[in-house]
């Protein structure tokens, strides 16, 4: 018996597009409310949400019940962590701060097990070979393994032809805020050269037969980034989603004019 098949790669090496939510809340609840809202897919997020282990996983069980395919972002880039996430069964993964094609080649190798890469060999013990059930998984995981690194600094940019041509290295993912942040720009994604920046990046991908990516918080940009490419396309956060729709209820609150007080 094969690792499963990751059907988000497969769609997404078709050409066809993803959307998904950004999950960084640390709740199974809510991954399972995500999941069953219509998304292709929903990353957990690791590296500014309050994640561990232990919550990954529990959302990633709350997510095996719906359509959305699970996507994880790590922390960072490093062996160990890669290993562990890979082994709690996820299949897809951001990796963000990779700035050099050198550090690209390196988480490549990471996510891969030896013929293509250094991942260490204990899919035994692990979710993501149903324990032991899955007793191929150690031999065709590989090529079910779908990496984004993200491009989110300036010299990530300058160098993202040659990221981009990196093996195992499936699609570039733009960081908006990171990187504007580090080009000078704080705060200002808009910012004409932070735009220039991204779809910079977003043709290097296409160039070399990869898969763009990005988010953003705003519904109004969703065709434009289509049109640019982008085909892993992030429609926004469950924190943003929520606090939106909490601040909108308590705008509805009775006034005292709504009462005839006033």
């Amino acid at each position: 018996m094969p690792a499963p098949r990751n059907t988000l790669k497969a769609a997404l090496n078709r050409g066809e597009m993803q959307s998904g939510l950004w999950l960084a809340m640390a709740s199974p609840l809510g991954a399972e409310l995500a999941g069953n809202a219509g998304f292709d897919w929903c990353l957990i997020d690791a590296e500014h949400g309050p994640n561990t282990l232990t919550t990954i996983m529990a959302q990633l069980q709350a997510l095996a019940g719906t359509r959305a395919q699970p996507v994880v972002r790590v922390p960072f880039g490093a062996d160990w962590i890669l290993k562990q996430v890979l082994d709690l069964g996820v299949q897809t993964l951001v990796v963000p701060m990779v700035n050099t094609p050198e550090q690209a080649r390196q988480v490549a190798a990471a996510v891969r097990y030896p013929g293509q890469g250094v991942r260490g060999m204990g899919a035994v013990l692990s979710r993501a070979s149903g324990y032991g059930e899955i007793v191929d998984y150690v031999t065709s995981a590989n090529d079910e393994i779908c990496l984004f690194v993200q491009i989110e600094s300036a010299e990530a940019v300058a160098n993202v032809d040659e990221i981009a041509e990196v093996e195992g290295v499936d699609g570039l993912f733009v960081g908006p805020a990171d990187l504007s942040a580090d080009m000078g720009h704080v705060g200002q994604p808009g910012h004409p050269q932070v735009q220039a920046a991204i779809a910079q990046a977003h043709a290097a991908a296409q160039a070399a037969g990869k898969i763009a990516g990005t988010i953003t918080f705003d519904p109004a940009e969703f065709q434009a980034l289509a049109a640019q490419g982008v085909r892993f396309l992030g429609l926004g956060g469950d924190v943003q989603v929520l606090r939106t729709a909490l601040v909108a209820l308590w705008d509805q609150r009775p006034s005292p004019e709504r009462q005839g007080l006033g």
